[in-house]
């Protein structure tokens, strides 16, 4: 068997590993409204879809996961660096759709609605993030470092969110990112965690 063979068949377990927890955890496969959609536009049934806003987020991940695995494990071989991340994305998917990270977001953050993702939304997180491991792979380091803030400026100004200030909501919450949050609110914006 060829290291891609290996490569491949580890990508499929970690998915399926991931897929059978959610489904043990009696996450929705899909939006509990019965449709599925490519984006899920900002409100209720965001994190339901295939892609949201948070969507970005994820590549994101992938660019970080890209760069951190370079800087501390640039011997090991490109593959095994990916298999790493994307057992660490998988994880973060799993634990976010727990009861307790959920409760987590509905205190800490502005995501006063958020139940978590559906199964095809956090599967599609996890696409995400290997597309920014590749992004990041395959860009000159310019072009990787324009993307990444791209893709958190972005989301930023269009629904007052991104992964810098969804971690920091998590880890230190601020009344006042959490106003300037809900204010989208007010002007027909839902927010919902950027990490899930």
């Amino acid at each position: 068997m060829t290291r891609s063979s290996r490569t491949f068949l580890a990508v499929i377990a970690i998915v399926l590993i991931a897929a059978t927890i959610l489904v043990a955890m009696h996450r929705p496969p899909i939006c509990t409204c019965g449709t599925i959609a490519l984006w899920g536009p900002v409100g209720p049934t965001q994190s339901q879809m295939l892609a949201d806003w948070y969507s970005f987020s994820h590549i994101v991940h992938g660019l970080i996961f890209y760069a951190l695995l370079w800087l501390v494990a640039r011997r090991t071989p490109v593959e095994w660096r990916f298999l790493a991340a994307l057992a660490v994305e998988a994880a973060w998917e799993v634990i976010e759709n727990t009861p307790m990270v959920i409760d987590r977001y509905r205190t800490a953050t502005a995501a006063l609605g958020y139940t978590g993702d559906t199964i095809i939304n956090s599967l599609s997180d996890i696409a995400m993030m290997a597309l920014g491991f590749h992004a990041a792979r395959k860009l000159p380091l310019w072009a990787a470092v324009l993307l990444l803030l791209a893709l958190e400026i972005l989301p930023l100004l269009v629904i007052r969110d991104n992964l810098f200030l969804n971690v920091w909501m998590l880890v230190a919450p601020s009344e006042a990112i959490r106003d300037w949050q809900s204010a989208a609110g007010a002007i027909g914006l839902a927010i919902r965690p950027g990490l899930a």
